[in-house]
């Protein structure tokens, strides 16, 4: 019975050290009495128990190396280039990648470091900030010639930061400052330029506006005037043009007269005209009626007697 359960534990265990499993994205190298045999991927896997060994499980994911450079520019500045590595151990040189590179991280920092401060130098800041794709790319390339000689593939190289001294800095933004501050400026003075342009406009618009309504008044005045001359010539035969010119006169100067008076505004009104000046406009309209034969003898006696008693006075004070 013991035998039995001895040899049973025997057989448990060589199962255990003979059958073995490779996870998903990872591999294991086989060796016999310390040689290299095969490479054991993903899935059940036998080995020969006591006689060969399996190695640690190796990753083929794709791995991400962040690597910071410290380097001058042409101009004389000091930056800090980070740039991100991503790499892969390749499917069909998984024995290079195991046996022929010690530390594959270590050799590819080695090399960013190379590429970066051999390139670096020769641009200026600005062209650095230009041109780091072009930076990533020499990144790439050279390290895809070279670690692919040990068994491992370049997915992508990025130049994640550039990062400036201090000082640099400092000027940048205030030059920065300065040009957008310059910027503002002139965008302000276009726009004032836009806004006086504008009022302009509006204004000769509006010029020309009130002066086509002062043209088109006057013009209307001009027509009910005729209108009123030729309706006056009509209605009372044998007068002339300039008779009724003065009695269309006379009449817009009373009212005028009693315009200003009934504003209310003014306690006293200049009257610009003399005594005789007020006769001459009243012999006017005598002499406008008398020729037309709408004045009879009795009125044109009442108008005298009325204009006598009125100067009477007058030249009295004077």
């Amino acid at each position: 019975m013991e035998a039995l359960l001895i040899l049973l534990g025997i057989i448990v265990f060589l199962i255990f050290n003979t059958i073995f499993t490779v996870k998903q994205q990872t591999f294991k190298s086989i060796e016999r009495f310390g040689k290299f045999v095969r490479i054991a991927n993903p899935g059940i896997n036998i080995k020969i128990p006591f006689i060969e060994k399996a190695s640690r499980p190796q990753s083929m994911r794709i791995r991400q190396l962040d690597v910071p450079v410290e380097t001058k520019t042409e101009d004389n500045v000091f930056v800090s280039v980070s740039i991100s590595v991503q790499y892969r151990i390749l499917d069909e040189k998984q024995f290079d990648a195991f046996y022929r590179l010690d530390n594959a991280e270590r050799q590819i920092t080695a090399y960013v470091f190379d590429v970066v401060r051999a390139r670096v130098p020769k641009l200026s800041l600005d062209d650095l900030f230009e041109k780091k794709d072009e930076i990533a790319d020499a990144v790439k390339a050279e390290l895809d010639d070279i670690m692919g000689q040990f068994g491992y593939g370049i997915v992508k190289a990025l130049v994640t930061d550039l990062d400036p001294d201090q000082k640099v800095k400092s000027a940048m933004n205030e030059i920065n400052e300065a040009q957008r501050l310059r910027v503002a400026a002139s965008e302000r003075g276009e726009a004032d330029k836009i806004l006086i342009v504008k009022e302009a406009e509006a204004q000769a618009t509006s010029n020309a506006l009130r002066g086509k309504g002062i043209a088109d008044e006057r013009k209307a005045i001009i027509d009910g005037l005729k209108a009123s001359i030729d309706d006056f010539q009509k209605s009372i035969t044998g007068t002339g043009p300039m008779e009724v010119m003065n009695l269309v006169l006379l009449t817009q100067y009373f009212d005028s007269l009693k315009s200003i008076a009934s504003t209310g505004n003014n306690s006293s009104i200049f009257i610009p005209h003399s005594p005789g000046s007020l006769s001459d406009f009243s012999a006017q309209m005598r002499d406008a009626l008398l020729q037309a034969g709408q004045v009879t003898g009795n009125e044109n006696k009442d108008v005298k007697t009325t204009k006598t008693q009125q100067n009477q006075p007058k030249q009295n004070n004077h």
